[in-house]
């Protein structure tokens, strides 16, 4: 778990980015946000339902994930671990397969730091979602367009690596990762909110992550998939 720090408010970004996973998980999905501090569980709970986030899309919780599974009854061989290294690749038929599928240990980092080997060591089966460095959000986004309805896969999902979001017609900054495109507008799908939050830190007026954390977690996220 997080040190708690009862001064620190839930950094916004990444209140922007836990949102976005929400949405992506759809009706009938939960996304359960763990290992965080009790004055975390509270501020981002707080900023979600502010965002919207209905009653039962979402779970802040200070247990792990191993005590949440041990808690509620889910036993190892249903849990996949979205993993890098993994030898096999996300596919439609793993929502039949898993009841949950964990996230984390990614946002902030560039270059990645292979901190999902902590739960690699306990022996859960893993699937990756491809060569290039996602967010948390966009991964959940993913493995969802995946194992639920439209059950798509890894090489019918448009992708666009490392864009570059323009805020005028000369200002922009580069995204080191790998993000969906837009059917519509062909735009890379951001969080909604984060457009403006990147070019406020862009200009310097607020930060991007909060001293605490320096724009890093090493929380996991749990997605109850209805196949």
């Amino acid at each position: 778990m997080e040190d708690d720090n009862p001064d620190t408010s839930f950094p916004h970004w990444i209140a922007l980015e836990y949102a976005q996973m929400i949405k992506w998980a759809g009706e009938g999905n939960t996304v359960i946000f763990s290992s965080l501090s009790p004055t975390s569980v509270k501020s981002l709970s707080e900023q979600l339902v502010a965002r919207g986030a209905q009653e039962g899309s979402f779970r802040a919780e200070t247990r792990s994930v191993r005590e949440l599974m041990k808690q509620e009854g889910v036993p190892l061989e249903k849990v996949c671990l979205l993993d890098p290294r993994a030898e096999k690749e996300i596919a439609p038929e793993d929502g039949k397969e898993y009841d949950w599928f964990l996230f984390g240990g990614i946002l902030g980092d560039d270059p990645p730091r292979d901190r999902t080997g902590i739960l690699r060591r306990d022996g859960y089966s893993g699937r990756h979602l491809g060569p290039v460095q996602m967010t948390t959000d966009t991964a959940l986004g993913v493995t969802s367009l995946i194992v639920s309805p439209p059950h798509k896969t890894l090489s019918t999902i448009t992708f666009v690596d490392h864009p570059t979001i323009r805020f005028d017609e000369h200002e922009g900054v580069e995204m080191p990762f790998r993000y969906i495109v837009d059917e519509k507008s062909g735009e890379p799908v951001l969080p909604q909110g984060m457009r403006e939050h990147l070019k406020c830190v862009r200009a310097r007026l607020c930060w991007l992550g909060d001293e605490g954390r320096g724009g890093e977690l090493t929380d996991w996220f749990g997605l109850r998939a209805q196949g």
